[in-house]
């Protein structure tokens, strides 16, 4: 599974979410949540790489559910962006930095990056400082 599949894409964004949610929640929301008719089986397929070409309609749906532009599919630029978004939610909600989330939610790109440099160094430090006690 390539970094840029979809389904490499697909499978981080069910690891983004706490818990993960089933293929059958997934097609359930999308479903009546959207109107559009998906399977838990297709999401499984599309997420294991054993199917490769969905509709833009399945993208757009699985997209939405996910919150985030269908473009994150298929254009590795957006990818890389999202998914750098993605971890510092990610590092973010792992220290239990709630009100810093919603908070970065009105950052910029470059405000994000540096909120996500700040807390990676305070990480590093406090893990070398565990190291060394």
């Amino acid at each position: 599974m390539g970094a840029f599949s979809i389904a490499g894409r697909l499978d981080r964004l069910f690891k983004q979410l706490r818990p993960e949610p089933s293929y059958m929640a997934v097609a359930e929301a999308v479903r009546s949540g959207q109107g559009v008719s998906i399977s838990h089986t297709y999401i499984w397929q599309l997420r294991t790489g054993r199917r490769d070409n969905p509709t833009i309609q399945h993208l757009t749906a699985l997209a939405t559910y996910f919150g985030v532009p269908v473009s994150y599919f298929i254009d590795d630029e957006q990818t890389t962006r999202i998914d750098s978004q993605l971890d510092l939610l990610r590092t973010i909600r792992d220290a239990g930095v709630t009100e810093l989330a919603l908070r970065a939610a009105d950052v910029s790109p470059r405000g994000r990056d540096t909120i996500s440099e700040l807390i990676q160094r305070v990480w590093e430090s406090e893990k070398g400082l565990r190291g060394h006690g």
